[in-house]
């Protein structure tokens, strides 16, 4: 496997987590995986970068390192208001003319717009910067309410854990669903979030009681794909109604019970097409989409490919008998 070349730009001073989202994803090696990424830090100047905690980082590359990067990501600037170096500015746009993908993880989103990259798109940042974010750059549409934003060229996302959503989500276009699940996995983190799904904290809310958590029903939804799961099974499962379920799935999650439900299953589907060699009719017998005609429409709907078309790009090559040696 050809090795995707990630580079993070870094700024003075540069969050370490925000960092930290890029690096866990893309340059941590996993002996269970191909080792699929080359992952290296850069910056305008080489040498110590301070950081915004702790000890400060030293950075070796500078931003020629650019020119190699088939994904650039920003992790972050600060401060939001600080000043973006031409120079910066110019490689980031040169990067995106050869063909590089700009990825920006929380406030990075404001390097991108002033690069000209947001212009016309739709992009998303920290919750407490949105408003900033469109009120100094009327050119982009920024989205407040969403965890990220992939044009395929372009992505912006918010704060925090979001860029490890992300990232997460760029190594599924890649790589397939089951790679970036095996990564979540060893993250310790639970199934991916979807771009559209709402940033938690836009606005104050009261604490949750332990027993509004849809963390066990999503389990136990999941572990029962292949069965019917309507809106009353699921709310007779929680102990509630089907209109308090609603409302949780909405609060909660940013969607309806049933759109949940149906991208996982579309998910549950691209890890089969992947690992399995199951017919397309099977594949949607397990994950609850009934026959192989709902699939397809399902699957074109949600990534604009069929499943045959996917299992060709992702799936694994077919495990080849030993060859017999004639007596």
């Amino acid at each position: 496997m050809d090795r995707h070349r990630v580079v993070a730009l870094v700024n003075r001073p540069q969050s370490p987590f925000e960092l930290s989202c890029a690096a866990e994803v893309f340059g941590t090696l996993r002996p269970d995986l191909p080792d699929a990424y080359a992952f290296e830090v850069c910056t305008e100047r080489p040498g110590p970068v301070p950081a915004t905690v702790g000890c400060p980082m030293f950075v070796e590359a500078g931003l020629d390192a650019l020119e190699r990067a088939d994904t650039v990501v920003v992790p972050g600037w600060q401060p939001v208001d600080g000043a973006v170096p031409t120079a910066v500015l110019d490689a980031l746009r040169a990067a995106h003319r050869r063909g590089a993908r700009i990825v920006s993880i929380c406030t990075g989103a404001f390097v991108l717009a002033r690069a000209g990259l947001l212009d016309g798109r739709r992009a998303t940042t920290h919750w407490r910067h949105t408003d900033r974010l469109a009120a100094e750059y009327p050119e982009a549409e920024v989205d407040p309410d969403v965890l990220y934003v992939d044009h395929g060229d372009v992505a912006t996302s918010a704060g925090g854990g979001a860029g490890i959503d992300l990232c997460l989500h760029l190594v599924r276009r890649d790589h397939g669903a089951a790679h970036a699940a095996r990564i979540a996995r060893d993250m310790v983190l639970p199934p991916h979030r979807e771009g559209s799904q709402l940033q938690y904290a836009v606005l104050p809310v009261p604490a949750r009681a332990a027993d509004e958590s849809l963390a066990p029903l999503l389990d136990w939804a999941s572990a029962h794909l292949h069965t019917p799961l309507t809106l009353d099974r699921l709310a007779a499962h929680a102990g509630v109604s089907g209109r308090t379920l609603a409302r949780r799935f909405t609060d909660q999650l940013g969607v309806s019970p049933g759109q949940w439900l149906l991208r996982r299953r579309v998910d549950a589907a691209r890890v089969l097409l992947e690992e399995t060699d199951l017919p397309v009719e099977a594949v949607a017998a397990r994950v609850g989409l009934a026959s192989a005609v709902n699939l397809r429409r399902r699957f074109r709907a949600a990534l604009g490919t069929t499943p045959g078309a996917y299992r060709r790009t992702f799936g694994e090559p077919p495990r080849r008998s030993p060859a017999r040696t004639a007596p």
